[in-house]
């Protein structure tokens, strides 16, 4: 019997995937964390063998949680669960300990395979997180959630003021994640961020 525990902040994501794992009788569905810091909780009580980590989560970022599991439970197996298959977020997360990595449109049978993969102590790599490990890609800068949001809004064309009212955050907020942005792609001003932004597919 394999106990797995799902990390995710999107109930459709969380429910889908129950229902496809709780018909199955070697299968020991062991619930469910929406963010980093419940996860971390759940898991000063519990050792699940199989966590399914979500990339992108609202309190930190599923690669900074996964060091932090496994710190914390060193026995269980890590697998990242993502739509981002661009190859920093996956490498990242192998780094920071994680034993595989799949998509979030994978098929029950790739998942039960990933599940039953790392629990005989291999890695797992979904097809297409494999093949964008082996090409040679552009270092594409990581971005937090918020980040992401504030430079979708950007590319939408929308000012300071806008993007603020919008994500319900002051408007020297905006300007700090505008400015980290302009960091992290060093480009010098929006129009060269906006293209680098579309390039690695982000907006």
């Amino acid at each position: 019997m394999t106990s797995v525990f799902i990390v995710d902040d999107h109930y459709m994501v969380i429910e889908g995937i129950r229902s496809l794992l709780q018909s199955e009788k070697d299968i020991d569905w062991m619930g469910h964390a929406t963010n980093a810091s419940s996860c971390l909780a759940f898991l000063k009580t519990h050792i699940p063998d199989v966590i399914l980590m979500d990339i992108n989560l609202p309190d930190r970022s599923g690669i900074d949680l996964c060091k932090q599991a496994i710190a914390l439970q060193p026995t269980v197996h890590i697998l990242g669960l993502s739509t981002f298959n661009q190859q920093p977020f996956i490498k990242n997360m192998m780094d920071n300990g994680a034993v595989g990595y799949i998509l979030k449109n994978a098929s029950k049978a790739e998942l039960l395979e990933a599940i039953n993969t790392v629990m005989k102590g291999k890695n797992y790599l979904s097809m297409e997180a494999a093949l964008s490990l082996r090409e040679k890609q552009p270092t594409i800068p990581l971005i937090s959630r918020r980040e992401k949001e504030v430079l979708i809004l950007i590319s939408d064309g929308l000012t300071n003021n806008e993007i603020a009212e919008k994500l319900f955050i002051s408007v020297p907020t905006v300007n700090t994640h505008r400015k980290s942005l302009l960091e992290k792609f060093n480009v010098g001003n929006t129009a060269e961020l906006i293209k680098l932004a579309v390039k690695y597919n982000l907006v």
